[in-house]
Formats: C-alpha cells, structure tokens, sequence
C-alpha cells in the first residue's frame, strides 16, 4: 500500500475543510503508526491480495510469498479480508452482467488534484461500467462506525476516479460505499454527476483556504475527534470548545434543564479524552524533549515484580527442587474472544453456539441515532418476544 500521503489528503478531508488551519498545526507532529493503524494496513493488504488471487491477477506461489511477508494473521482477519474479496466480487459481477468490459481496479491511485491542490489517495476498489462507477473504502477499525453519506474521503475518491474514466464510460450515477464488518456497518451513498461535481467545486473553494499558509484560522467541532487531530492536545480552538462546560460549574443537576444535561452528557466523555489527550502530550515532551511542566517532574512510576527469564528455565529450576511440573502452572479455558480467534466464527458458532449466552446489558445512555431500541420500546420488547420463542 502507498506510503506517500497528499498534504491535503482525503482521509484528512473532514479537518481541513472544517478546519483551513488543522493542516499547519498537524505539520507540527510526528506520524506515529499505532496498533490499530498497523492492523488495518495489514487487513487492507489481504484483502488486496485475496481480491487479486480471485482474479487470477496474481499467481498461487507469489500469493503464498506475500501472505507470508504478511506475518502471523489472525483467523478473524481472514474471515473478514473473504467476507470483503467475495463482497466486492459480487458488485464487480453485477457490473459485468451489462457491462463486458467493465474494470475492478484494487488500491488504485486516484487524483483530485483538479479540486483540491496537490489532491490524491488510494481506492481500496474501483468499479465502473457503463451508467456507473462504484468506490468501495474498507475500514477495519472498531472504534467509530463510519457513515457512506455525506463522506468527504470517498467523494473525493470519486471525483479522482471521474478524471481516469469519464470519457470512457458514460457515467451517470456515483456510488461510495462503506465496508466495516466488524462493526457490521455497509453503507452507501448515490450521487448524480451533477450533484458530485457541485460537490467538488465547493470542497475546491475550502481545499485552496488550507493549502494557503497564510490562513490559520482555527474552527473546533465533531471533525477534530472524528477526524483524529493530531494537534488536539495543543489547539487554543479546540481547548476553549471542550471547557464550555465551565458554565455548568457548581451548578446541582437538579437544577439544569433537559437540554442542559444532554448537552454535559454529549460533552463530558470528550472533555475526559482531550484531557487525557494533553496528558499525554505534556508526558512526551516531558520525556523526549526535556519540556519542564510548571508544578510536575518526572518520576519512576510504580511497577510490578516480573520474571526476567523464561517458562522453562523457571520450571527446569523449580523441578531440580522437586516441585511437579503442573504446580507451577494455572490452566483456564480460553475466553470468547480468543475462543472465535482460535478457530473463526464460523466454528466457533458451529460447535459452541448452545454453550454462549448474552445476559442483558445495564442500562445506559447513547444518543439518539444509537441503533440499539430504547428500553421499553416495541422493539425492544419485539427482540425479547423473538428471544423467548428461540429459548
């Protein structure tokens, strides 16, 4: 996968359109791959690779070497990387049905740099055909489910794959697509020419204010959590919108009003995150810049006893001693989690499907859109109905 981001990336699309100054703050900070980054490079890789070897793209002995440059993945990965090959086969195949030559392009380049200065990114898969074009974006992560409408980066996407195939498919509709199994999420939007391309000349019009150095206006909102802001620890913008609550301050919660209160539930669990956030940051250029926090220093935390050599050399000093081998151990049977990443879904489902049960959650509050039915509602007594019948 591509290693070189645009400055005005389309990933990065939902910050710099709402916010023209994101993209110098941002400039200040170090990429650092993270756990679940790496995760997800490598879900898109196989991904790629199983899409690939279906199309005969790609020979068995040279799919087998990259799997293995791939490393140890994990059985669940496999499942969802042929959940995603055999979903975008199905689009694909759909296509050709009217279409003979229609294309399936995989991590194709694409250039928007017609809208937005410098403008490119990477198609997980690119469909088109006559009267269509179709982007697929896989996204692997748990955290955030992510919506088709009204989505800046597969817009983008689809004004870059316009430039390379409207002369030579007449193409009416657009279609964005998102694919997260793991959170169960496939969504997608249909856009008209028309629609897309007023799109783009007003993203264009936002893309040359954060391309312009000059511009460092600074605008707080869903997008700098949404979009993962690197500069959030530090942005005077962003600080302010998160100590609004300061106006709440002492006040007894008997005394707020409804609007009031959903306001300090929406906004508590990020004022958490952000000073977590800056934390973090402060512990950093504490620790690799020699930063001096007024009022802190630091200090050797507390840590844990460990053993510094192996299992077995443990076990072969203790059994000299006399102590039996399967004293020095603690067996259990393995969660559920690791018990469906052991043998895959489909197993796991297969064989142990009447020994998992699902007690009822403790009541919670989410925001309205939450799919989940309200407590009390027909459809959670619906759900209930259906769980007494299958028991």
């Amino acid at each position: 996968m591509p290693e070189i981001h645009a400055r005005l990336s389309a990933s990065g699309a939902k910050k710099w359109i709402n916010c023209p100054g994101s993209v110098q703050m941002e400039e200040q900070f170090e990429d650092k791959v993270s756990e679940f980054a790496a995760e997800g490079t490598k879900a898109h890789a196989l991904g790629e690779l199983k899409i690939k070897r279906q199309l005969n793209r790609i020979k068995p002995a040279e799919y087998s070497d990259k799997l293995t440059e791939l490393g140890e993945i994990p059985a669940d990965m496999t499942e969802y990387a042929e959940g995603y090959r055999d979903f975008v086969m199905e689009r694909y195949n759909e296509v050709l049905r009217t279409t003979p030559d229609a294309k399936l392009l995989i991590e194709q380049r694409l250039d928007f740099s017609r809208w937005v200065p410098g403008g490119f990114g990477t198609g997980d898969a690119v469909i088109v055909g006559d009267g269509a074009l179709e982007i697929i974006d896989l996204k692997y992560g748990t955290g955030v489910k992510v919506p088709a409408e009204n989505n800046p980066q597969l817009r983008l996407y689809a004004l870059g794959a316009l430039e390379l195939f409207d002369f030579l498919y007449d193409i009416e509709v657009v279609r964005t697509t998102i694919y997260q199994p793991r959170m169960d999420n496939i969504s997608s939007e249909n856009l008209s020419l028309e629609d897309l391309n007023d799109w783009g000349r007003a993203i264009a019009e936002r893309a040359e204010k954060a391309a312009d150095d000059s511009i460092t206006e600074r605008i707080a909102g869903g997008h700098c959590d949404s979009g993962f802001c690197k500069a959030r620890a530090i942005c005077r913008a962003y600080a302010d919108k998160k100590t609004e609550l300061a106006k709440y301050e002492f006040t007894k919660p008997s005394k707020l009003s409804e609007e009031e209160i959903a306001e300090i539930i929406e906004q508590s669990e990020s004022l958490s995150k952000w000073a977590k956030l800056v934390a973090d940051y402060a512990l950093d250029r504490a620790v690799n810049h020699h930063m001096l926090i007024p009022g802190y220093k630091l200090v050797e935390g507390k840590s844990n006893r460990k053993y510094c050599k192996s299992d077995k050399e443990i076990e072969c000093i203790l059994t000299e001693q006399g102590y039996k081998a399967e004293e020095l151990y603690e067996h259990k049977l393995k969660g559920i989690g690791e018990m469906e990443k052991l043998m895959g879904k489909s197993k796991f489902s297969k064989l142990l499907k009447d020994c998992v049960i699902k007690p009822p959650g403790k009541p919670t509050l989410v925001p309205i859109d939450d799919k989940r039915p309200a407590i009390g509602s027909s459809d959670s007594a619906a759900d209930d109905f259906k769980d007494a019948i299958q028991k």
